[in-house]
């Protein structure tokens, strides 16, 4: 019996499922979101099919539009005024983008950044 009023949780979703199912993915592997960030960080599949997109043109690369994503999250949060969600454009193969990056606890307490669209939660 759980301590909550609220009983039992029907249901719940993991970050670590979310992941093994392609809902969200991770980008802590890649070495310009690991130099920028010291917290895992994954992405929602919508933002990372703007990525995978990218990847196909000419002269783009995987860890050149994670750079440019990563410098402008840091900038972003380096000029906010605290809070758990940023937000930042960055320019993805000439395209504009708005994105929002969030930080709070992940499977554990411990913090895991997650970066979407501004309508995504």
């Amino acid at each position: 019996m759980s301590d909550s009023i609220f009983g039992e949780p029907i249901y719940s979703y993991s970050r670590a499922q979310a992941i093994a199912d392609g809902v969200l993915v991770d980008l802590s592997q890649l070495d310009p979101i690991r130099r920028a960030f010291k917290y895992p960080v994954a992405c929602t599949d919508t933002v990372w099919n703007i990525i995978e997109a990218a990847t196909k043109q000419e002269h783009q690369d995987l860890n050149g539009i994670a750079h440019d994503i990563a410098t402008m999250a840091y900038l972003a949060i380096r000029l906010s005024n605290g809070g758990d969600t940023v937000r930042f454009k960055v320019s993805i193969v000439g395209k504009t983008h708005l994105l929002k990056l969030h930080i709070g606890p992940g499977d554990t307490p411990e913090s895991v950044m997650t970066l979407m669209l501004p309508n995504e939660d």
